[in-house]
């Protein structure tokens, strides 16, 4: 039995709907579904309500198969409800914040949908207005311009907005807009703080909203903002716990500020209910993330784990499956990134040399084994490797802008320059190494992540800040690395390189406070732990 707590007309639906409802992605009959509440009034049957509801629940947390069901069993209770068909398009789009171009096949389901929607007949003028906006975001796909069409969504949603001021559906919708078509490279964040804006000012009256916690925390999902989010940050994994990405996505802001426990655990919450609900993309993106925050706190036999965990996930793994928040391509960077993180986090040299790049149809994955085989081997003195890493950068930059893959040739593009320097530093060019290194940091700060990631494999300040290092330069080693510090907090490298740097350039004061600091973030690290970990401790008790 379905269980809902219904306003009479308002289609306020608390959702608790039993698991076993849709026995093909559930076998835990007594479980009960928590997705939050929605109010989306549609002119759909009684019958239908709920389940539309439902399905716009579960696609405010970009559980994007599940929603598709849900319009589906909508459309099942009411074939004239037109808008399940809008829901469906919507979800066909799939994650807005994906860098990346869309493949033609859910661009042309996304399509059918709308021609679906409007051949059964869109009953209210409001509904056609839904319906029109989210069209153009397919219109044309074979010959406009993806970000065209993103914006022009933007537009549309933008109109709805202002046309139907109560609906609160579209303000969302319209802030979920805006926030998904900012630039990278606008370092003003105007339209993420406009996105943010509308979002706060509903939250407070409908706190158990997915969509209002979900894009706050992605509206303010950048350096400067994020200490914004950490409220919905705390709230979103109690208010849809049965979503896989809603217990993911706090992770982002508590990764912004430096929270690695709390991103662990959440992380660690989502891969379960990942692997139960069969979201194998998710469930390999919170490994990437949890990864990342195990080896920020030196905790590297968890970190160890989750890569020996790789084979199984990865042997349940299709790239080409429509499920929750991460695409395929998110799944197959997460099975590049977490091997390269592991080697080059803690400095492991010899094994990042020795990465092979697993083949993907994304080359941009491909890029990060090079990335982390040319620092790796640059350490190590094996110039021909860095230099054949370089090679294979330049050609998957060259293949990305080709594809007309901007962001991602522009971030290969970082990673060439940073292995360029670390080359020129191997071959004693240390003029040519920091013009590199700079050139790198300079690219590096006009852009920002994309969601996939929980951070680069290695910040250009940073290893900068290590470069100046070993050139004995250790005051300007320490502004560097306090920069990455401003940009990514609680960095195990930074926070090291900010101690020894200080300490190397006399500043007792400021190397007793990073190494209390590198203590503190690596209270739960492994004993006796990295080397690193053996200065703090001296360096601590120095005193």
């Amino acid at each position: 039995m379905t269980l809902y707590t219904c306003a009479a007309s308002a289609a306020v639906v608390v959702l608790m709907l039993p698991l076993g409802a849709n026995a093909q992605h559930h076998e835990h009959a007594l479980a009960a579904e928590k997705l939050g509440t929605v109010a989306f009034a549609t002119s759909c049957s009684a019958a239908a309500q709920p389940q539309f509801n439902r399905g716009v629940a579960l696609l405010h947390s970009f559980e994007f198969l599940r929603a598709i069901d849900g319009f589906g069993a909508t459309l099942k209770a009411d074939p004239s409800c037109a808008m399940a068909e809008w829901g469906i398009a919507l979800s066909r789009w799939s994650n807005p914040f994906a860098v990346g171009r869309r493949q033609a096949g859910p661009l042309q389901q996304g399509r059918d949908a709308v021609e679906r929607a409007r051949t059964i007949g869109l009953k209210t003028d409001r509904e056609r207005a839904y319906v029109d906006a989210v069209s153009r975001l397919y219109a044309d796909f074979e010959t406009t311009d993806q970000t065209a069409r993103l914006l022009a969504y933007r537009d549309g949603m933008s109109k709805v907005a202002a046309a139907y001021p109560n609906d609160t559906e579209a303000s969302i919708f319209y802030a979920l807009s805006i926030a998904a078509a900012a630039s990278p490279t606008d370092k003003t964040f105007a339209d993420q703080l406009k996105a943010g804006a509308i979002l706060e000012r509903l939250i407070g009256a409908q706190p158990d909203h997915p969509g209002l916690a979900h894009y706050i925390i992605h509206s303010y999902d950048f350096p400067p903002l994020a200490d914004r989010a950490l409220d919905a940050a705390r709230r979103y994994a109690k208010i849809a716990p049965s979503a896989p990405h809603a217990l993911h996505m706090p992770s982002h802001t508590f990764t912004r500020l430096g929270y690695w426990q709390e991103s662990i655990d959440t992380n660690t919450a989502s891969a379960v209910v990942a692997k139960r609900e069969g979201s194998v993309a998710e469930e390999l993106h919170t490994m990437d993330y949890r990864v990342y925050a195990y080896l920020q706190t030196a905790q590297d036999g968890e970190a160890r784990r989750v890569l020996d965990a790789l084979p199984e996930v990865a042997a349940r793994f299709d790239p080409e499956a429509l499920g929750s928040a991460a695409p395929g391509s998110a799944g197959v960077f997460a099975l590049a990134a977490i091997p390269a993180r592991y080697a080059l986090e803690r400095g492991a040299w010899a094994e990042a040399a020795k990465l092979d790049p697993p083949p993907s149809k994304f080359p941009y994955t491909e890029a990060l084994t090079y990335f982390a085989r040319a620092i790796g081997a640059a350490r190590i003195g094996e110039t021909a490797t860095v230099r054949s890493s370089v090679d294979a950068l330049q050609k998957i930059h060259d293949q990305l802008l080709q594809a007309k893959e901007g962001y991602w040739a522009g971030q290969t593009e970082i990673q060439r320059r940073s292995a360029s320097a670390w080359l020129a530093f191997a071959e004693r060019r240390e003029a040519d190494a920091l013009a590199d290194m700079r050139a790198a940091v300079a690219l590096e700060d006009g852009t920002e992540k994309s969601a996939v990631t929980p951070g680069p494999l290695a910040p250009a300040r940073e290893l900068l800040g290590e470069m100046l290092l070993e050139l004995k330069e250790p005051a300007q080693a320490l502004k560097e690395f306090e920069a990455t510090l401003k940009k990514e907090p609680n960095r195990f490298r930074a926070v090291y390189g900010a101690a020894r740097a200080a300490s190397l350039a006399g500043d007792r004061a400021a190397a007793r406070r990073y190494y209390d600091q590198l203590l503190r973030i690596c209270e739960r690290g492994d004993t006796p732990g990295r080397p690193e970990l053996a200065d703090a401790r001296q360096g601590r008790a120095s005193r």
